[in-house]
């Protein structure tokens, strides 16, 4: 709901782009986060354990194969009595195992990764639903849907790719050594000196790629915003005659993008070059001292080719675990936001039926209310709105009419007071059996990607056609339904973005009488229709409030002229009421805004 008395944090355009592309940061509690995410992959156990016995059992396979290899070549040298066919056979079975493995722990960790994000998504979007209004209120829609895409996405990639490269390589580093050190340990030894230079060049360099990249995605985020900001609001770029300066803000972050970008994928392309360097500077030494050990009887031939084969194949792991590093921090801190928002208070559910709903008479007694306790916004507020009768609330932007829907709503709870309705406290019916009751039309208008029967039935899933045509007609929207393409079928794309703001106004205000609330609320409902269906609506609206409390909220008075009460407010309080005639006849507060929109005078 929108709020004119407190200044909330706004979606900019383009923060949502921000958002999305800016890299995460560093999770604050690691170990916790981690425990929690293990939860999840408890419930899939079955799923887990096969993955590790794969992994474990490919690993092992690539373990072995080069030692095979190594056998063949002393078979065909002459070193070892042996069937050559069968050690070739067996060692292309272990490579195909190995191959195979690979496969089914590719299959296995897409499946995984799927049923954990699919299980986090749905925890979360469950969450979002019972949330309060004041967590969406007072948080970034852009930064709250991240959470929801970005982050969960990111805990995917991970699981789908990087905690099976970081199983298999962990194994397959421990197994290498191990074996490399059973065949010859001052070999093994000469050959992990190359794995302190891949250590160090990897850490260099991660550093400078991770610098670059947070720099670009900041910027990448940046640019996109600002062409989002610049489409949505590309008739008052053109009417102030922006174009040149936008084109050379845009110029300006687009070259520091690009230098970024260049930086990033400098860093990024030397890394395999010098891996590479490292990987050879390693068979030269694996080379010279092998064929020095080999001379003098400590090794066989083959035992140097094997060791050729872990050099490379224990210095690959390691490069893809440093590469995993930083995948997993961003995992993490993705997982410790989602986390955040799950462990929210949910929206208190708890509360009593309404009574004696044939009857709606709503009563404020000296409620007061702010959303910052250093700011009040509605100050010793009573009010009585009798069954069946029209109150409306005016007054300036920031004077707390909107407020006040949000409390009867119990949007928000009041701080002091209390608030009635048949004389019993809202504070003790439950907010669903509270809200059954109370139909909302909004100045925002809020439709959704369906059909415009579905729009229609969203507050009475249950609603006749009978119903659903009579509340067409009162809102004199019927017209407008039968010359759209499919009528009441018809699809509403992007929230009603293919027709026009009018339209999804007539639409929210057929929505409310088809839900036939005891209570009925507009906020600056009929604001975006022009006079003529105005005046339509305002006299079907007539027949609508007969039977029912209505609270209106408005700006342009000619709509209020006819109601049983005028409310006058300013700071959170009631300064005037009465009926229109009385108003302005004490020429007070509503005669001054009266005259202001009718006669032009100054207050």
């Amino acid at each position: 709901m929108a709020q004119n008395e407190k200044l909330m944090p706004q979606n900019l355009p383009g923060s949502g782009h921000q958002q999305r592309f800016a890299e995460a940061e560093h999770a604050e509690h690691i170990g916790a986060t981690l425990r929690r995410i293990i939860t999840y992959f408890v419930r899939e156990k079955t799923t887990v354990l096969s993955m590790l016995a794969v992994v474990v059992f490919g690993t092992l396979c690539g373990i072995f194969a080069p030692s095979q290899q190594s056998k063949a070549i002393d078979i065909i040298a002459g070193e070892q009595q042996a069937g050559l066919s069968k050690t070739i056979f067996f060692m292309l079975a272990l490579y195909l195992l190995y191959s195979f493995s690979n496969l089914l722990q590719g299959v296995l960790s897409a499946k995984l990764s799927q049923k954990v994000v699919k299980r986090m998504r749905e925890e979360l979007f469950g969450k979002l639903v019972d949330l309060p209004i004041r967590y969406l209120d007072t948080h970034s829609h852009g930064d709250v849907m991240s959470r929801m895409t970005n982050d969960i996405e990111n805990i995917s990639t991970t699981v789908s790719q990087s905690l099976p490269s970081l199983f298999s390589g962990t194994l397959t580093i421990i197994g290498t050594v191990a074996i490399m050190l059973w065949y010859c340990w001052q070999l093994a030894l000469l050959s992990l000196v190359t794995v302190l230079l891949t250590v160090l060049a990897t850490r260099i360099l991660s550093g400078r790629v991770r610098k670059f990249s947070r720099r670009r995605q900041q910027l990448l985020g940046q640019l996109n915003g600002m062409v989002e900001e610049m489409i949505s609001g590309y008739p008052t770029v053109v009417a102030y005659n922006h174009q040149k300066i936008t084109t050379e803000d845009f110029c300006s972050t687009a070259d520091s993008l690009n230098k970024a970008g260049i930086r990033t994928d400098i860093f990024s392309g030397i890394m395999g070059p010098i891996m590479n360097c490292i990987g050879n500077i390693g068979f030269v030494i694996i080379a010279a001292f092998g064929g020095y050990f080999s001379i003098n009887g400590l090794i066989s031939v083959g035992v140097i080719s094997a060791f050729i084969v872990y050099a490379k194949q224990f210095s690959r792991p390691i490069n893809e675990i440093a590469q995993i590093y930083g995948q997993l921090q961003t995992a993490i801190a993705g997982a410790e936001r989602v986390f955040a928002v799950l462990d929210e208070k949910n929206e208190d559910p708890s509360g009593d039926e309404i009574k004696n709903v044939d009857a709606a008479t709503v009563t404020f007694d000296d409620v007061c209310f702010s959303y910052d306790s250093k700011k009040p916004v509605i100050q010793d507020f009573s009010l009585t709105v009798p069954t069946g009768k029209k109150v409306a609330l005016v007054g300036a932007t920031g004077s707390g009419k909107t407020t006040i829907v949000n409390l009867l709503m119990r949007f928000y709870d009041i701080d002091s007071g209390k608030i009635s309705i048949n004389g019993q406290n809202i504070q003790d019916i439950s907010r669903s059996s509270l809200r059954k009751e109370v139909a909302i039309v909004l100045q925002d208008t809020v439709l959704f990607s369906n059909t415009v029967r579905e729009n229609l039935t969203y507050g009475a899933a249950d609603a006749t056609e009978e119903q659903l045509e009579t509340a067409v007609e009162m809102s004199r929207c019927a017209d407008m339904i039968y010359h759209l393409q499919q009528g009441y079928d018809t699809v509403l794309t992007g929230a009603g973005s293919n027709i026009s703001q009018g339209q999804r106004q007539l639409l929210a205000i057929a929505r409310a009488f088809v839900a036939d609330p005891k209570i009925l609320i507009l906020d600056e409902a009929t604001s975006n229709v022009d006079t003529r269906t105005e005046k339509a609506i305002q006299s079907a609206m007539q027949k609508v409030m007969e039977n029912r409390t209505s609270i209106v909220i408005a700006h342009r008075l000619s709509t209020i002229r006819d109601s049983d009460l005028i409310v006058v407010m300013d700071h959170g309080r009631i300064v005037e009421q009465g009926n229109h005639k009385e108003l302005l006849a004490r020429q007070g507060r509503y005669y001054e805004l009266y005259m202001t929109q009718y006669a032009g005078i100054a207050t």
